[in-house]
């Protein structure tokens, strides 16, 4: 799973707002993956000093960068499943803006497995009258086989601005195994018990999470 969570990091996180930005065309769902998938990989690069020193850049980096192309709302109810009509509205809310800073937190300490991947996309494909489309990329490392990767990305109807709400690598869905995670907590002790999971990971520093993350894969 760590791998994975990896992988979709790697391939889509946007740089906007540097010296290697580019505008992101958020009209067409293949451009915006590949673009800012592309991006990330200058931006790692360019900021290894400054994670070295200090991992919780990585979070830095994924709210003002990642985050502005996750449609995370729509993420948290689908990881809900079954149970979001049992949720309060109030619990609701609160739940939402946590599973955001959870979202920062899991692709900030995927990003400390950075290793000089190379992602490549599909050709565009026509989704004119479609309301998401799924973009696929393979990811080449040059001491492990490929993987294959996949992007939901759906349409925001009030701004036709698309946005992904779910990565798949190796047929493994983010949002399917954190649904599996949360499920049984769920469904034995309730959303607050979710929601405390979540802060007790987003409290925890980045750069101790790499390393126990590490130490797990390797054993």
């Amino acid at each position: 799973m760590k791998k994975f969570v990896l992988i979709a990091l790697l391939t889509f996180a946007s740089v906007t707002g540097n010296a290697f930005a580019q505008d992101v065309d958020e009209q067409n769902p293949y451009a915006l993956v590949k673009t800012v998938g592309l991006q990330t990989f200058d931006r790692i690069k360019a900021s290894q000093t400054e994670i070295a020193a200090d991992p919780e850049v990585l979070r830095t980096i994924m709210k003002e960068e990642l985050l502005p192309h996750i449609d995370y709302q729509f993420a948290a109810f689908m990881v809900l499943g079954k149970y979001f009509k049992t949720v309060p509205k109030d619990k609701l809310s609160e739940y939402v803006q946590v599973f955001r800073e959870y979202l920062i937190t899991t692709y900030a300490v995927a990003m400390g497995y950075y290793d000089n991947q190379t992602v490549t996309f599909e050709p565009e494909g026509d989704f004119a009258d479609k309301k998401s489309v799924t973009v696929r990329a393979v990811v080449q490392d040059p001491e492990r086989p490929e993987i294959k990767v996949a992007f939901k990305v759906r349409k925001d109807n009030r701004t036709n601005e698309w946005k992904a709400y779910d990565m798949v690598a190796e047929g493994i869905s983010l949002l399917n195994s954190k649904r599996s995670e949360f499920e049984p907590i769920l469904r034995q002790e309730g959303i607050d018990a979710v929601i405390k999971l979540m802060r007790e990971k987003i409290e925890q520093p980045v750069g101790e999470q790499v390393e126990q993350a590490k130490e797990k894969e390797n054993s």
